[in-house]
């Protein structure tokens, strides 16, 4: 079984390029999608979302309940590890799958945020971005009072379970009337391509990939693993459970986020 030792025989003296999933924030309070312990999930698809208001009712309406909890989501001493690890020179960059912001918020700075981000919301239709604590505030105005009293743990995209969103009203673009949307890629929807080509570039650069808190199941970060094993960098995995990519690993560490990547960090700097 490979050790904390075996992984930083093989990270010494290579730029990182450091892969997160949901894993990194479970100690965050933000559960993960495919974890040992995760229940099954079935977050929206962009086809669902778009299909008309019962469904942006049933999105908002959840969603709203569990930006209670995501939005106050603090960083947890995973993402302070990746973040000392940009610090010290030890890491070039960091692809993060997460929408929940945490890794700029523990003081992270290259950080690409492969699927957009919950803090923000975007017009389908003129393209406005604006801040989602803003959209929450309006939210709580044309829905006084609802959901309170219910359970306000939140998916990895911000969702919660709500079971009755009869009369919840959405709120539009105060710019030009349109839908709005959190400012993240859904199911079905694809990243943009100028974004993923910067991540192969990144993965070219890198000397080594760190992933930690994946399972790698969809093809979105599991590629960059890939490509970094086709081309020759070495690639060390933290995660509680199996990977996608553990036939590609060089070491696998299987572990909790938090405490492994301090001690990676502490051993790396």
């Amino acid at each position: 079984m490979a050790s904390l030792v075996d992984a930083v025989e093989v990270l010494t003296g290579r730029h990182l390029l450091v892969l997160t999933g949901a894993g990194i924030s479970t100690d965050s309070g933000i559960p993960d999608y495919r974890g040992p312990d995760s229940p099954p999930r079935t977050p929206m698809t962009i086809a669902e979302f778009r299909s008309g208001l019962p469904a942006r009712r049933r999105y908002w309406a959840r969603s709203h309940v569990g930006w209670r909890t995501m939005g106050r989501a603090q960083p947890n001493a995973g993402h302070r590890a990746v973040a000392r690890l940009e610090q010290r020179g030890c890491a070039l960059g960091l692809i993060t799958q997460n929408v929940d912001g945490l890794h700029a918020a523990a003081g992270s700075r290259s950080v690409v945020d492969l699927h957009g981000r919950i803090a923000d919301v975007r017009c389908l239709d003129c393209g406005a971005v604006t801040s989602r604590t803003d959209l929450h505030l309006r939210l709580e105005q044309l829905n006084p009072g609802f959901g309170a009293g219910l359970p306000t743990e939140a998916a990895p995209d911000g969702d919660a379970a709500v079971d009755t969103v009869d009369g919840f009203v959405v709120a539009d673009c105060e710019t030009c009337g349109g839908v709005l949307k959190p400012d993240v890629v859904f199911f079905g929807e694809n990243v943009a391509k100028p974004l993923v080509e910067h991540c192969f570039g990144l993965v070219e650069r890198a000397g080594a990939v760190l992933v930690a808190g994946s399972s790698l199941t969809v093809l979105s970060g599991f590629r960059f693993v890939r490509h970094a094993h086709r081309i020759g960098r070495p690639v060390v995995i933290v995660n509680r459970g199996a990977t996608r990519a553990d036939p590609l690993a060089a070491v696998r560490l299987d572990g909790g986020c938090s405490e492994t990547l301090s001690r990676l960090a502490d051993a790396l700097g």
